[in-house]
């Protein structure tokens, strides 16, 4: 019964993920229909996408301390009905000014479901990692999805709403899935975590977190620029159809779902996370560099899957994951300036793209570029920071190793002398070598002094060892000594 409720919340979080991934971009999917529907030019309209990182900046601080103290499901409740004000409510704005406030309004949705969402899985227990990876898998399905369903009613010329009552109405249907469904205790405590950098010095560990929090800047800029504007940058630069245009964002998100799961079974490799940083945003670079000056249909398409599975599956995740392994000890904090860092850049691109887009749409899109270079950079320096406190640490940690070794090694011949006084006084008495009593009554010692259970069948195996080379050395002793 546990587990099936269990499934039935991890469902119900999981498609408000979905939703949120069709809220991502329905507006930038949408821009030239809103745009006439608010007789306003593009640029305008894609002011209004800023408006988004907007409520995220105000919201996500403030919330992620509330879902603490309120709880989680309250704060999922909110960040639903906010969606629902902001799907039915686009529809009937009557100017960008209101337009402008829900899409402030939108943010605060992805601010409160993140809050109570990311909270949740880690208190349900099992890997935080892939709940995390899996939250994206979920995102990446919606923008897979609404740009086809876009495409599909402008070829049959419908009217474009249809997409947001679709979102509307499954967040109502969510409604009624998580409703009866219990959470589990706010702020419990999650056992078997280590400390992970516990050896990194300060001026290292503030130069990372100062890296990884522009880095969530960059992979959040790198996406939303890319989905913003692929569409009318295929249609207008590489004079591609409609209907290819639409398809190259959905190539995209299909790379984004396939990354995700490359990226769970990488990390379930224990391959790093620095590692896997550096090699997916060298790649996402390469593939941006393609889609930017390459007007092959073919090469354009690859380069979009690519894209999708390098800069869109899971790798700013895998930041956050990093962040919170350098500060395990806040949380929520980390948690909340990583996607502060991604708020400024939901409010800051379209702004930025917007003035862009007056040169041409061409140079909106480059701008990606740029960002780019500027993610790899900071996962160069992240790498190379911590794989130098690495080399570190190996080199003390063995000299540690060393030294304890020393003493071991001290000990043992004092042991060893000890034995074959034993070994003299049996031999004397006629005595047998092996005491069976006494070595249990060892063994025993041993698991009572422990520090750590799980070590003790060790520690035991290597006493058992001991003994018996204790055993061997006495018999050779008395053999020589006869």
């Amino acid at each position: 019964m546990m587990v099936q409720r269990q499934t039935r919340l991890k469902l119900s979080l999981y498609l408000n993920y979905f939703v949120h991934g069709i809220g991502l971009i329905i507006l930038a999917q949408n821009m030239q229909a809103l745009g006439k529907l608010w007789q306003e030019p593009l640029a305008t309209v894609s002011y209004v996408i800023s408006g988004v990182g907007i409520g995220r900046l105000i919201a996500y601080l403030i919330l992620g301390s509330l879902a603490d103290r309120y709880g989680r499901k309250n704060f999922i409740y909110f960040g639903m009905l906010c969606y629902l004000l902001f799907f039915g409510g686009i529809l009937i704005a009557p100017n960008i000014q209101f337009a402008y406030g829900l899409a402030i309004l939108a943010g605060v949705a992805n601010s409160a479901l993140d809050a109570g969402t990311y909270p949740t899985f880690v208190e349900l227990g099992g890997s935080n990692g892939a709940s995390n990876i899996l939250i994206k898998a979920f995102m990446s399905l919606g923008e897979f999805i609404l740009p086809l369903l876009v495409a599909l009613l402008e070829n049959h010329h419908l009217w474009f709403g249809w997409t947001f009552i679709l979102a509307a109405v499954i967040l109502l249907l969510n409604f009624g899935i998580l409703r009866p469904v219990k959470f589990p205790i706010k702020n419990k405590a999650v056992a078997g975590k280590r400390q992970f950098f516990g050896h990194l010095p300060a001026w290292r560990r503030w130069l990372v977190a100062g890296c990884l929090t522009c880095y969530g800047y960059t992979s959040m800029a790198l996406m939303i620029l890319y989905t913003q504007w692929i569409s009318l940058f295929a249609l207008k630069t590489l004079h591609f159809s409609n209907w290819q245009a639409h398809f190259l964002l959905s190539l995209y998100s299909i790379g984004s779902i396939s990354g995700v799961i490359i990226l769970f079974w990488l990390l379930s490799r224990q391959i790093s996370e620095s590692k896997l940083l550096l090699i997916l945003n060298s790649l996402s670079l390469i593939s941006l560099l393609l889609i930017s000056w390459s007007t092959q249909l073919f090469i354009t398409a690859a380069a979009s899957l690519i894209f999708g599975m390098t800069a869109a599956g899971g790798i700013m995740q895998t930041g956050l994951n990093l962040f919170l392994k350098l500060f395990p000890e806040r949380k929520g904090l980390i948690t909340g300036i990583f996607f502060t860092g991604g708020s400024l850049a939901s409010f800051s691109i379209p702004l930025i793209t917007g003035w862009l887009s007056k040169i041409s749409v061409a140079a909106a899109l480059r701008f990606d570029i740029l960002i780019g270079i500027c993610g790899l950079i900071l996962v160069i320096i992240i790498k190379a920071v911590l794989d130098s406190a690495a080399a570190t640490d190996l080199v003390q940690i063995r000299k540690k190793i060393s030294r304890l070794d020393h003493w071991i090694i001290i000990l043992l011949n004092r042991r060893f002398q000890a034995v074959k006084m034993v070994g003299e006084i049996k031999t004397a008495q006629q005595q047998q070598i092996r005491d069976s009593k006494r070595e249990n009554q060892v063994l025993k010692q041993v698991a009572r002094q422990s520090a750590n259970q799980q070590l003790t069948p060790y520690l035991q195996a290597i006493y058992q060892q001991i003994m018996k080379n204790s055993r061997d050395y006495e018999a050779n002793s008395e053999r020589k000594d006869n």
